[in-house]
């Protein structure tokens, strides 16, 4: 079922939101050469406890046989999501797609950026620049009257024009309450089907873009999503709330 978000809710919201993008905005500052995931998974513990949020990953999902045991994700090169942070150093021309999420009295917030360490490839940076604009692409089309279909859609086009490879066992997804709710927001799709967006509605819009073949795997650790081909990948993630006109970053300062 699609909850609508009241006012109150939306604000609360707006609040998560404002924590991740400062813990994103200082990941820019953090990542360099010769840090560790684990320094970057503690950095962000810090600030957003500091902030008064709680973490939404560590621990998820309740009951698991294997909970995600850290705060954010941390993927490097061929790992696209879900990377767990460890005493991984990084080194000059990584590229790390970090993943937050944040809980504010209730309500979630949820981000991603990828990165790059030091000085990277003209390849790596094109891949991290056309993820973005596909997250973009997504955003824009996120308006009341049009379909979930709309956003999946664009995400598609703009990854696969520019002769990239778009996810499919991952979606973004509805948010609020509840970290994952409905509706899924794929990585693919037609213009035009899928749930009608209206507003109220808040949607965890992830672009999950691979340089090379469209398959992934887990690795043993439960978690790590990587390209099947060892090809690098990037991801860009917001959450948004739909209105009836320009729809609302809720995870920017």
């Amino acid at each position: 079922m699609i909850h609508l978000k009241t006012p109150a809710e939306i604000e609360k919201m707006r609040q998560a939101g404002r924590i991740v993008a400062e813990v994103l905005q200082r990941m820019r500052e953090w990542v360099a050469p010769g840090v560790t995931t684990g320094e970057l998974n503690r950095r962000a513990e810090e600030l957003i406890r500091q902030r008064g949020g709680i973490p939404s990953f560590k621990g998820y999902p309740p009951g698991s046989r294997h909970p995600f045991p850290a705060v954010i994700c941390t993927s490097v090169n061929e790992e696209l999501v879900h990377g767990i942070p460890g005493p991984r150093v990084l080194k000059e021309g990584d590229i790390i797609s970090i993943d937050v999420g944040v809980i504010y009295d209730g309500y979630h917030g949820d981000a991603g950026i990828t990165l790059p360490v030091g000085e990277i490839s003209p390849e790596a940076r094109r891949l991290l620049e056309v993820t973005e604009a596909a997250l973009y692409a997504g955003i824009a089309q996120a308006r009341a009257g049009n379909r979930v279909g709309d956003i999946s859609a664009a995400i598609q086009r703009t990854a696969e024009s520019a002769g990239y490879s778009v996810v499919r066992e991952y979606t973004g997804h509805g948010i609020g309450r509840r970290m994952h709710e409905e509706p899924q927001v794929p990585n693919w799709g037609e213009p035009g089907q899928g749930p009608l967006l209206r507003a109220g509605m808040t949607l965890a819009i992830e672009a999950m873009v691979l340089q090379g073949a469209p398959q992934v795997r887990t690795l043993e650790d439960h978690w790590t999503v990587v390209s099947v081909d060892g090809k690098l990948t990037a991801y860009f993630e917001h959450t948004v709330l739909v209105r009836d006109g320009e729809p609302e970053i809720l995870t920017q300062l």
